[in-house]
């Protein structure tokens, strides 16, 4: 059965919430809440289950670390923007621009539990078996993210986020970044965050203790 969904009672997430210093804490503060997209007509939803934080200064992981180039300049831009890259030439990941002009810090978005518009996240994702947003490029594709929306504003009317109306109380748990080895030591950084005991998530994390990580040092 199709039922119409009625987005006004989701609140869009206002600039000052990407605006704030500390990644880590706004990594967090995104799990639970909603992605929204509306390509060519169509509305897609899922709530946020998995995030990754990277900070512009002294993060070898981040792409913006220690040096600016085009593909990265929409990082050092204004917070609550979309970072779009494409990564191996197939998968655009989606990634939100946090704190202030000429920080470069960005959360990159892993896994969405889908909760409006299944049918057409089958269809971009060819019916696969497999889950339609675990993962940042199946999400992607899901949610009909592509590298055009690099730059876009979050407040916007393609993409935003949203609070939860019916947001629940949940656990979080940090692990370790996935994929990003070349990082030496901080690779072992534990800004990975997934809500506890999610289905959707892209991995299981190995560290089974809570996130009370607090911020940057």
């Amino acid at each position: 059965m199709v039922f119409e969904i009625n987005t006004s009672i989701y609140e869009k997430l206002p600039r000052s919430f990407y605006e704030r210093a500390d990644v880590v804490e706004i990594a967090k503060d995104l799990l639970g809440k909603l992605l929204v997209t509306e390509t060519e007509g169509v509305l897609t939803i899922g709530k946020i289950v998995e995030t990754e934080a990277y900070c512009g200064r002294g993060d070898k992981a981040c792409h913006a670390n220690e040096k600016r180039t085009p593909r990265t300049e929409v990082m050092y831009g204004p917070a609550g923007c979309a970072y779009v890259y494409l990564c191996y030439g197939i998968h655009h990941l989606f990634n939100v621009v946090t704190n202030v002009e000429g920080q470069a810090d960005a959360v990159l978005i892993r896994a969405l539990e889908p909760v409006y518009g299944t049918e057409a996240m089958r269809e971009r994702r060819n019916h696969t078996k497999a889950k339609l947003a675990s993962g940042p490029g199946t999400l992607s594709q899901a949610m009909g993210i592509k590298t055009n929306l690099t730059g876009v504003s979050l407040t916007g009317e393609s993409i935003w986020i949203t609070k939860d109306s019916n947001e629940n109380a949940f656990e979080i748990l940090a692990d370790t970044r996935i994929g990003v080895e070349y990082a030496e030591e901080d690779a072992l950084k534990p800004w990975r965050f997934v809500i506890a005991g999610n289905t959707f998530v892209s991995k299981p994390v190995k560290n089974k203790s809570p996130a009370n990580h607090t911020g940057l040092s």
